[in-house]
């Protein structure tokens, strides 16, 4: 291999253009983070270094190129170099492996996808009318394009799942559930949150509520899991009513996905249907005032580019939740990202 003189290995964050030109590119990685979780490569280096040759023959791509976006991660540390062109995973690779608790390969290959890359072009578009850029795009929203397309329904099913093991067990180690006995889980999918909830709570009985189509998806699990005896399934609108006779109403990333005129009517829904002496619990980011950085400042655009909702501050936590009866009584953090927001009837 050819010597070469030492030189700097990165961008320098002395000089303020070469820092900009270093986020103005970030697309670079996203897209290179995305075709390694869609080609499998992660997972095809789970047990040993290989050669990009190899891989490319594994993955029917071209072996020189492929070789260029394996070194292109390597620099940061997604895979590793161990001698030249000899690859292996590193601890941040092993996340991109699609069987490792919290995976993100499908959240890099749904990041990296069309149907999620495009709108992010129209961002302008948001910013001048307040609009999701999404709809304006597909001429539907998100939810609708995903019913439309199960592929990329499933592939965003996936990506939410793998945070969603992390999440979890964030909320069941950062709050104190004991003293609930009956608690309904609203818009909770499939069921994995209520499923968690009762099996670390033997006392506790569930209601899991949600749309007809994802109720009936969530009965292998909660079966699977040994908790179906203990929880209640009933489908619904939770903008028409939310089911009564729970003393917790738990919330997660729902209330995000909504303008606060929506979100209030969840709430009061919530209101209507939960005991007098009864708590709602909100599990969503809380965005920090200042310049402190934080994951949920961004996300907050992507809500922007693709939803008619927002991430919000405490201060807008405490005003949804007095505009709907209830008063904020404490917000939990977790290692997660996430905090779990308490309140009781006002």
């Amino acid at each position: 291999m050819v010597a070469q003189e030492d030189r700097p290995t990165s961008l320098s964050n002395s000089i303020p253009s070469l820092e900009m030109l270093h986020l103005i590119t970030s697309y670079r990685v996203t897209q290179t983070i995305h075709v390694a979780a869609k080609l499998g490569i992660a997972d095809l280096l789970k047990n040993g270094p290989k050669r990009s040759e190899e891989l490319a023959a594994e993955t029917a791509t071209n072996a020189p190129a492929l070789y260029r976006v394996l070194r292109a991660l390597a620099s940061i540390g997604v895979f590793r170099e161990v001698e030249y062109d000899l690859f292996d995973l590193t601890p941040l690779g092993e996340s991109l492996r699609s069987d490792v608790l919290g995976s993100m390969r499908a959240w890099a290959m749904m990041v990296g996808g069309e149907h999620h890359w495009e709108p992010w072009g129209h961002l302008l578009h948001s910013v001048q009318t307040g609009q999701p850029a999404f709809e304006h795009v597909f001429g539907m929203g998100p939810f609708e394009y995903y019913n439309q397309k199960p592929e990329a329904g499933q592939i965003f099913q996936q990506a939410l799942s793998g945070l969603t093991q992390i999440i979890n067990s964030q909320i069941l180690a950062n709050y104190d559930f004991s003293s609930i006995q009956k608690i309904v889980d609203v818009g909770g999918g499939k069921g994995s949150l209520i499923a968690a909830l009762l099996q670390a709570n033997p006392g506790i009985q569930g209601v899991l509520f949600d749309q007809p189509a994802v109720i009936e998806q969530a009965v292998a699990l909660l079966v699977d899991k040994g908790v179906h005896n203990r929880c209640e399934l009933i489908a619904g609108n939770f903008f028409a009513s939310i089911p009564k006779g729970g003393d917790a109403y738990i919330l997660k990333h729902i209330i995000h996905d909504w303008d606060d005129e929506q979100s209030i009517t969840i709430l009061k829904n919530c209101h209507t249907a939960v005991a007098d002496n009864g708590k709602l619990l909100v599990v969503e980011m809380v965005i920090p005032h200042g310049n402190t950085p934080f994951y949920g400042k961004f996300l907050d655009i992507e809500m922007l580019v693709g939803y008619s909702g927002k991430e919000r501050t405490a201060d807008e936590y405490q005003d949804l939740f007095a505009k709907a009866g209830f008063r904020l009584t404490q917000i939990f953090p977790t290692e997660a990202l996430v905090s779990l927001i308490e309140g009781v009837r006002a």
